[in-house]
């Protein structure tokens, strides 16, 4: 699974339709509400109703096992963490989600594999840095991908793509609250072709 996943920190539910169908409309096939944001349940729920034939849709910043089931029922796909919990991860799977936890080192990328992990979340990636993400990915299995979040832009996301990451997690270069939604689009579609372009 490739993909740019839109990270929706901070969105309402009032305003994610139709910033939801702006990310769709640009290619984005992938949206995470965080659950810090207001009535992100909620939000997902709409998500999941009006683009879950385009996107999949997800939860982030998922912490424990009630919220990996609160994210199931609101019609998530996808359970993406800060952390490494293997209790989450094992969740996840067995609701037939996919789960990104969280991994700063290789020890918890391991973790996290064993857990029944394929997506990885390198997090903070700017602290991991590209380098780093290259000496993992001669150590991590093939079929498990590296997804760096934080701190990834229009500036360095062609060398994350470059550098053989499996997609990213974008936040505040794509979406701050207030963010119109044609603004968010924008950016999307700039950020969709710069990934387009060098991860062929």
């Amino acid at each position: 699974m490739t993909e740019l996943i839109a990270i929706l920190r901070g969105v309402t539910p009032g305003e994610v339709v139709g910033i939801g169908h702006a990310l769709a409309d640009a290619g984005i096939t992938a949206i995470e509400v965080p659950l810090n944001s207001p009535d992100p349940f909620t939000s997902v729920r709409l998500l999941a109703d009006a683009l879950g034939d385009r996107c999949a849709i997800g939860a982030g910043t998922v912490l424990t096992t009630e919220d990996v089931g609160r994210a199931h029922e609101a019609g998530a796909r996808l359970i993406v963490a800060p952390n490494c919990d293997a209790a989450v991860i094992t969740a996840a799977v067995e609701l037939g989600m996919t789960p990104y936890p969280g991994v700063a080192t290789p020890t918890e990328a391991f973790t996290a594999i064993a857990a029944g992990a394929r997506h990885l979340k390198l997090f903070p990636a700017d602290a991991v840095g590209i380098s780093g993400a290259g000496a993992w990915r001669a150590v991590l299995p093939k079929d498990v991908g590296l997804l760096p979040v934080g701190g990834v832009d229009a500036t360095n996301l062609a060398a994350w793509a470059a550098a053989g990451a499996a997609g990213a997690g974008l936040g505040s270069c794509l979406y701050r609250p207030g963010d119109t939604a044609d603004a968010v689009g924008a950016r999307a579609r700039e950020l969709r072709r710069i990934w387009d372009e060098k991860s062929q």
